[in-house]
């Protein structure tokens, strides 16, 4: 399954990522959605998991929750917006995610981009930094990758230069 993974869109989309959107299987959205246009483009043409972001209106609020927990190809996934990362992560999701860890764990919020691996607990950490034009990041990023028999595969960085 071939997943485009974006975050922090702050009401932004644009033919550019909607090409990446057309390639992919699914596309998971890990908040600050900003307007429901955004999710609505993106679901005219590929199945969408998304989560709401802090900025997110109510009207977003009632369509996408804080949290999404499932399975795709057996992986363990966990979407929410703000998670923190690999021994940092914040108190909301902290407990839960030591007690019962995904073995993916992806979070938005911060605009930057990062991928790592938390050992202790064995799961993967992803956040794909901010897609939109709205913030403090110098670069607008997204991730692809693949989930195939509970591997994560071919993970590549969607680099759009600067905003």
């Amino acid at each position: 399954m071939r997943i485009l993974l974006l975050s922090d869109t702050h009401s932004y989309i644009d033919e550019k990522i909607l090409k990446y959107v057309k390639q992919a299987d699914e596309v998971w959205h890990a908040g600050d959605i900003g307007d429901l246009a955004v999710t609505d483009a993106i679901e005219e043409l590929k199945p969408l998991r998304a989560v709401f972001g802090n900025i997110d209106s109510y009207e977003i609020r009632n369509q996408f929750p804080e949290d999404q927990r499932f399975v795709v190809e057996g992986v363990d996934v966990w979407i929410t917006h703000i998670g923190g990362y690999p021994k940092r992560y914040s108190p909301r999701v902290k407990q839960k995610i030591y007690h019962h860890p995904p073995k993916l764990f992806i979070c938005g919020h911060s605009h930057i981009l990062k991928v790592m691996n938390d050992k202790d607990l064995g799961l993967l950490h992803m956040n794909p930094g901010a897609v939109g034009k709205h913030g403090f990041h110098q670069k607008r990023t997204m991730l692809r990758f693949e989930i195939n028999a509970g591997k994560i595969e071919n993970l590549e960085v969607v680099d759009f230069g600067k905003r």
